[in-house]
């Protein structure tokens, strides 16, 4: 057993024991530090069918702890090791990180670098974790000195790190976001420019004055349809998210006419070398003070009152859940 939120089509999320069975083959028990919420988990409390695919379910895609046991089989890590897990089926088909112990596949386990200790490998997150894939997809095809990088959705977890991932590296960064108060927030982070969403949300041409040398986009639809639309020739543009639809009313002429890419990020079926190059990344390039300045702690009972806001884009940055012990 272990004390842990749950979430049911039969009744309202709660803290409860829930049972928790022994690692089998491949999988890892991991005594549970810190977990996030994340647009997932808030669709998890909702009971959105394309996330909360088990029933009942533990949310929490992100998982930071320790290693305690371990199932038979071949592993990578050790009991003893501080790790992390980002997705792999967390929070969605098996039960996720806001408990006391999970268990996890331990063929996606990343152990901690030094340099992280567990509450700011929380406050990265799957957010932060993609945006770092974001970020190393990008950097083939675009220089710092390319011109400017858009990073739309920029007040959310993916585009806060984004910034900050990017301006670290010398890119010069305009930030779209729909809570244009937060622009000294932004601009703490790297943000070179602040925008307001509505200047894309709309449907625009299909081929639109050459403006971006990349984009990092979390938002999906008409925005990143016209931030396709505005890129410079050769440049490239990462998609992981649907904020705003899973649609994309675009045509073929930015990739035709300017060369464009579209670069799909999934950080959930990511392989543990992509994962362990992230964290390497992660531990040298994202300066914790600046992380700091957009994350909150809360407990899994403020977690679940929060799932909602962050669904509808109300939280700023990053929320991290101490697990308590």
């Amino acid at each position: 057993m272990t004390r842990a939120v749950l979430v049911s089509s039969s009744a309202p999320p709660t803290v409860t024991d829930v049972d928790l069975p022994d690692p089998a083959e491949g999988e890892a028990l991991v005594d549970v530090t810190y977990s996030s919420v994340n647009y997932k988990d808030g669709l998890a409390l909702a009971r959105n069918p394309g996330v909360a695919r088990l029933d009942p379910l533990v949310p929490g895609i992100d998982v930071v702890g320790t290693v305690s046991a371990l199932g038979p089989g071949v592993h990578d890590v050790a009991i003893g090791d501080r790790v992390v897990l980002n997705g792999a089926g967390l929070g969605e088909s098996r039960h996720g990180g806001w408990a006391v112990q999970a268990v996890v596949p331990s063929g996606s386990l990343v152990v901690l670098p030094d340099a992280i200790d567990d509450s700011f490998a929380a406050a990265i997150g799957t957010a932060g974790f993609t945006a770092m894939l974001s970020v190393l997809a990008l950097e083939p095809f675009v220089a710092p000195d390319a011109g400017p990088v858009l990073v739309t959705g920029a007040s959310g977890g993916v585009g806060s790190v984004a910034i900050a991932l990017l301006a670290a590296r010398g890119y010069a960064v305009t930030a779209s976001t729909g809570r244009t108060t937060n622009e000294d927030s932004l601009r703490r982070l790297g943000a070179t420019e602040v925008i307001d969403r509505s200047t894309l949300s709309e449907p625009g041409k299909p081929m639109q004055r050459a403006t971006w040398a990349g984009a990092v986009d979390s938002v999906g639809g008409a925005t990143l349809a016209n931030v396709l639309a505005a890129t410079r020739w050769g440049g490239a543009v990462t998609a992981c998210g649907l904020a705003q639809d899973s649609a994309l009313p675009t045509t073929v002429l930015p990739f035709i006419l300017r060369a464009v890419s579209l670069l799909g990020i999934n950080s959930v079926d990511a392989p543990v070398a992509l994962r362990r190059r992230a964290w390497e990344r992660l531990a040298t390039d994202l300066d914790p003070a600046l992380l700091a300045g957009v994350t909150r702690t809360v407990s899994p009972e403020e977690a679940m009152a929060i799932g909602a806001d962050v669904v509808a884009g109300l939280v700023h940055g990053r929320t991290v859940v101490a697990i308590p012990r």
